[in-house]
């Protein structure tokens, strides 16, 4: 019997974990199938529209809610549990693929203009601790445990301007 497309993401996502997204590719998730490379084609038309499926399932059941805080924690524990994980989130966000639920349930809790802030610095923040991780891991650089710190003072930056300016300018 043929693989799902459940099987394809599955099997997409296991790959990222082990090879990172830079040497995530077609050929090699075929391999992982054993199934020649044009099989894939009939569940999914690029690696994009793939990658825009891992990035859902890299999110899928983050519970994003009026406490915005915990929601981002909740965000970035998901992503920081696959490898290079904000990464993919990231480029499915840039192609609008899959993820625009993230911020329109961020919207629901803030404003458009805090979402969009929030889902890119957390992106983005997550992606750094992610690429410091793993150069700590191979020894290219000290661990720096600052990270988490980091983020937590970001996001109170964040909230704290948005929360000022509305106030000044409550439309």
């Amino acid at each position: 019997m043929g693989n799902s497309l459940d099987d394809v993401v599955t099997a997409a996502i296991r790959l990222l974990d082990v090879w990172g997204l830079e040497f995530f590719s077609m050929r090699r998730l075929a391999t992982e199938l054993s199934v020649q490379p044009s099989a894939l084609y009939h569940h999914v038309a690029n690696k994009q529209e793939l990658l825009g499926l891992m990035a859902s399932r890299i999110v899928a059941g983050v519970d994003i809610d009026a406490d915005v805080v915990a929601s981002c924690h909740r965000l970035r524990n998901a992503l920081l549990a696959v490898r290079d994980g904000a990464e993919v989130v990231a480029t499915a966000a840039a192609f609008r693929l899959g993820v625009s639920e993230l911020e329109n349930a961020l919207t629901q809790a803030t404003s458009t203009d805090v979402a969009r802030t929030l889902l890119t610095y957390l992106l983005g923040h997550t992606q750094a601790t992610q690429l410091h991780r793993q150069a700590s891991q191979v020894g290219a650089i000290e661990p720096d445990p600052q990270w988490e710190e980091s983020f937590e003072r970001g996001l109170e930056l964040i909230l704290a301007g948005a929360e000022r300016l509305s106030a000044v300018d409550p439309a």
